[in-house]
């Protein structure tokens, strides 16, 4: 199940498993990226089941396009975020789906493409747009954003405890010089960490936190996810499954908060109390798939409206 790049899908048999997409479905990939869950969905599904794809990254979609060829017309694909999933489905002369999938995940070939700027690894524009059609930047972000908001913000996204003190070396900074490369970022975090803290983080980089908290802001990533969150209750139908994969503790929280109200209101079931993860084989194979979790949900009745 290889995919373009090397790039390999997160749990792809605990997502075949879980949304058992077997029989005559009508599939959703809310963030079909290379197309590999989509093409593991399809090859478990029956002959008549169909798919719809969302990515805002337009070459993902040209990619998972390739990818996803051989199944022909059964795959109709739409350069969309997931929050606009529902006016998808109406565009497509679709009322509900059976099965509904999102990988919350950034791909290998994302984080490696150096004009994207959303690694510290090699240098490169300070962008971090998964949709270029957007027009903010993390550059515009850490140029503009006043100094206290930003500590706000790169303390809540990126849960990094030293926030404060990389704000205000942003802040210095860039009172001479505006902020443009990646490089020029991991520099000023690294220098405003504490010396102690620049090698005592198991190997991960000092920058790693900041970066996500900028990329999270950017992409308005948890604002999205609170919006297909919900709606995932008007997209399904009856007995209709959804599976989402995060990838750190704020997605997952969300995640888990809503699939536990709708279970509460007695609309749905849990397809599993606890997050499914990937084994020591697929860490192995897949070293990004360390941190995913797996939840599922199936819906059990129309949801009243208040």
């Amino acid at each position: 199940m290889e995919l373009a790049a090397g790039h390999l899908p997160v749990l792809p048999r605990e997502v075949c498993l879980m949304l058992n997409p077997a029989g005559k479905a009508v599939i959703l990939d809310c963030t079909v990226g290379l197309g590999g869950h989509a093409e593991a969905l399809l090859e478990h599904a029956g002959p008549d089941a169909t798919l719809i794809g969302l990515d805002v990254d337009e070459s993902n979609l040209h990619i998972a396009k390739e990818r996803l060829s051989k199944f022909t017309a059964r795959v109709r694909l739409f350069q969309a975020n997931f929050a606009q999933a529902g006016e998808v489905l109406q565009e497509a002369g679709v009322p509900a789906v059976d099965v509904l999938l999102a990988d919350l995940g950034i791909s290998s070939r994302q984080l490696d493409d150096p004009a994207r700027g959303l690694s510290f690894m090699a240098d490169g524009p300070l962008d971090m747009r998964l949709d270029l059609r957007m027009t903010r930047t993390a550059a515009d972000l850490v140029n503009q954003t006043d100094e206290t908001e930003l500590a706000n913000l790169i303390f809540e996204y990126g849960e990094e405890r030293y926030s404060r003190r990389i704000a205000r070396a942003i802040g210095l900074t860039r009172k001479t010089q505006r902020i443009e490369r990646t490089s020029q970022l991991a520099d000023i975090i690294v220098r405003a960490m504490p010396a102690p803290v620049r090698h005592a983080r198991r190997g991960a980089h000092p920058a790693t936190r900041t970066f996500q908290a900028l990329r999270i802001a950017v992409n308005e990533e948890l604002a999205v996810l609170e919006q297909l969150l919900a709606a995932i209750p008007n997209l399904l139908a009856v007995n209709g499954r959804a599976a989402i994969i995060s990838f750190h503790s704020l997605e997952d929280r969300l995640v888990k908060r809503s699939f536990a109200g709708w279970v509460e209101s007695g609309s749905a079931r849990l397809l599993c109390k606890k997050p499914l993860v990937a084994d020591e084989q697929e860490v192995a194979n897949n070293p990004r798939s360390r941190s995913a979790k797996l939840r599922g949900i199936e819906k059990q009745c129309e949801v009243r409206s208040a």
